[in-house]
Order: structure tokens, then sequence, then C-alpha cells
């Protein structure tokens, strides 16, 4: 198992991309502390992990925009397991709009959760990691952080600025043997696209090489492997997964 003995801490891991990467991580042997903003959605999900595995995850209710909030999670944790070896930066929203309409509320909430709850996640784990001379942190930004798309300023301005955060703490951070990835995908299959239209999905998928959206799992596999020993050179890549899509 890639991940056996390593402990992870994934944000947004209630359901969607962020489940799929804690039963991946699970199944690859891993520890996985379950973070998200919904005390009966973590309770579901660390009931589900623990089927799968005895004593294979913990669950935090924490929202990555109150600092306090991460560095109990953080804290809690640490107390736990007694390290802290992968963090994946998975928690995100989109709050679409045109510029012409889009609220200065709806861009700062954006920004707030997907944009500085990765530093303050980040910030939170770092100094452990440091001090155990190793670490692995993959931060979720979106192929539309690399090339724009309309109607998403709030949500490409944050996904870029993600890739951003992402080269610069690969610089920082490497040297003292921590990696620093980011995840770009495309068009994945999870809830955030069910109040959308059929026609609309079936145009998007019109647009993938491959004629399909991606799965969760497809996402999850690829966290597993940038997590592991396996992907011991890869610090600060950006890394596309879009079935060959180029909005």
């Amino acid at each position: 198992m890639r991940l056996a003995n390593k402990v992870a801490l994934i944000t947004g891991s209630a359901g969607g991309i962020g489940y799929a990467t804690a039963e991946k991580f699970v199944q690859e042997g891993a520890r996985v502390a379950v973070c998200d903003v919904k005390s009966e959605a973590v309770e579901a999900a660390v009931t589900a992990l623990n089927g799968l595995r005895a004593d294979a995850a913990v669950g935090y209710v924490a929202d990555v925009t109150q600092r306090p909030q991460i560095d109990a999670a953080v804290a809690a944790l640490l107390a736990h397991y007694g390290r802290l070896d992968v963090l994946v930066n998975n928690a995100g929203i989109t709050l679409d709009a045109r510029l012409v309409k889009m609220t200065e509320a709806q861009f700062d909430q954006v920004i707030a959760i997907n944009l500085k709850g990765v530093f303050n996640c980040t910030q939170a784990v770092v100094e452990t990691m440091l001090a155990q001379g190793s670490g692995v942190i993959l931060n979720a930004s979106s192929v539309v952080g690399i090339y724009g798309n309309f109607g998403q300023t709030n949500y490409v301005a944050s996904k870029a600025g993600v890739i951003g955060m992402t080269q610069t703490w690969a610089r920082e951070l490497g040297p003292k043997g921590i990696r620093s990835n980011a995840v770009c995908p495309g068009f994945i299959a999870t809830p955030i696209l069910d109040a959308m239209p059929e026609k609309v999905l079936a145009g998007l998928c019109e647009r993938v090489p491959m004629k399909r959206m991606g799965t969760p799992a497809e996402v999850a596999n690829l966290y597993a492997f940038l997590a592991s020993d396996e992907a011991s050179y890869i610090n600060g890549a950006i890394i596309e997964i879009t079935g060959g899509l180029v909005v």
C-alpha cells in the first residue's frame, strides 16, 4: 500500500472529490482526518471510512476561513496521531456570475474559502512538517485557473492564486523536504453539477476529447500518487486532469 503509515488531513472531504480522496487514501493504507463544515456529513464520512478499515479515520468540523477552528483541528489531529504527512487543500465553492453582475460579497466569499482557506490550512500545518523534515501539500486548483472561464471571475482568481501559492511554497519548502503541488481538474461529475440541465452537461462533455466527464475517483487516484513516495521528485507541478480539455 503506497500510503501505509502516513497521516493525511483533507479539507472539504465529507463529499465529492474530497471524500473520494479520503477513501482512496484509506485504501492505500493512510490514516485520514476528514475536515468539513457540516457535522452530520463529517460523521457519516468517518463512519464509512472506518468501515473500510478499522480506526482509519477521524473527523473534525472546521471552516477553512476561520483560522482558530483550523488550528484546533490540527492540534486535535496531532494529539491523536502524533504526526501529519499530507495536507490536501480540497475545500472550495463556486458563486458564478458575469463581471457586470457579480457582487462584492460573491467575490469575497469565494476568495475567502478557495484562496485564503488554502493559506490558512497550510500555514497551520507547516511548522509540524518543518519539524518532521518532510511533508506533502496538495492544492486543489482548476483548469480554469490556468485558462480562465466566462462568468467565473472570482473562482478563476482564487484558483490562479492557488497555483501561484503552490509554486511559491515549492521554492520555499522544497529545500526543507516538503513537496507542494497543485491539481487542476476539468469537468468532474460531482454534486456541484447536479443542478445543471442535462443538455448543458452533454455540451460540456462534447468539449472534452474523451467525450465524458471525469470521476472523483480519477482525481483521487492522482492525489494518492502525488502523496506517495513514488512522486518524491515532483514539486511545484501544476497537473491538469481534464480528459484533454482546454477551456
